[in-house]
Formats: C-alpha cells, sequence, structure tokens
C-alpha cells in the first residue's frame, strides 16, 4: 500500500457521507498528530478506513422520491439489488412481522402490476386516438365517461 500525502492543510467543507475516503478522515486530525504516525502506521490506518467505509453496491432500481403534505413530509426508498452482506440478520420475522411483511409485498405488487397496467392501457388508447384507428364506430371513451 502506498503512504498518502496528507501535508495539506485541514478542511472544512463538508463532502457527503457516501463520498468520503480515508484521505478525509486522516486530513482531520490534529496535523501534529498526523505528522507523528510513521508511514506504516499510516498504511495500517489507511486499510483500516477503507475496510470499515461502507462501500455501495450496484442497485438493479433505485427509486428515491419524497411526497409533501399539509402537516409533514415522507420520503420513500426503494432499492433493488443483490445482497452482498457477510452477516445474516441478527432477527428472523417471524409471527405477525412476516405476515406483515408478506402483505406489503402483495400490497406493493399490486400497486405496481395496477399503475403498469394503466399505464399500457392509456399509452395504446393515446396511440390509437392519433392513429385515428376508431374500434367502436360511433362511440367513444368520453361517451362514457360522462354517462
Amino acid at each position: 500500500m502506498t503512504q498518502p500525502s496528507l501535508t495539506s492543510p485541514r478542511k472544512s467543507t463538508y463532502v457527503d457521507y457516501h463520498r468520503r475516503t480515508p484521505r478525509y478522515y486522516l486530513e482531520r486530525l490534529d496535523p501534529q498528530m498526523l505528522d507523528s504516525f510513521t508511514p506504516q502506521q499510516l498504511s495500517a490506518i489507511v486499510g483500516i478506513l477503507t475496510e470499515a467505509i461502507p462501500q455501495s453496491s450496484p442497485k438493479i432500481v433505485d427509486l428515491r422520491f419524497a411526497i409533501d403534505l399539509i402537516i409533514s413530509r415522507f420520503y420513500f426508498v426503494i432499492l433493488v439489488g443483490k445482497d452482498r452482506r457477510r452477516q445474516k440478520r441478527k432477527y428472523v420475522p417471524q409471527g405477525l412481522a412476516k405476515v406483515g411483511n408478506a402483505i406489503a409485498v402483495v400490497v406493493l405488487l399490486l400497486g405496481l402490476n395496477l399503475l403498469l397496467s394503466f399505464s399500457l392501457i392509456l399509452l395504446f388508447y393515446l396511440l390509437k386516438t392519433i392513429v385515428g384507428i376508431d374500434l367502436l364506430p360511433d362511440s367513444h371513451l368520453s361517451d362514457f365517461l360522462s354517462r
């Protein structure tokens, strides 16, 4: 491992948590303390910090959005990707938690299915209208909606 060059002054700028490197943490140390480390100590510290800093894995789906309501704000995060965690769960869902997880999965899948189905039907209806195809002569969607 190469010895990091850390002779630059301390930086006071904020770095996003996921973009922090071992160098970021070492630069936050007192310069006198940093100078007291040997190259071998610095290499060991950098190695430990590299292992300790979480590395994000690529996601198939990374959907993040917020909903502003009158009283409060809610945010939703949906991530789908390969589970690369080393440890097994300490808590295995049982009983009511397992049923709740199953219900949540069913509700999310049904909602996604309905949204996708509605979007496809709307898309095909708009394409049909643009092309000028009339499936039911003398009747339109607006006629059915006004009843």
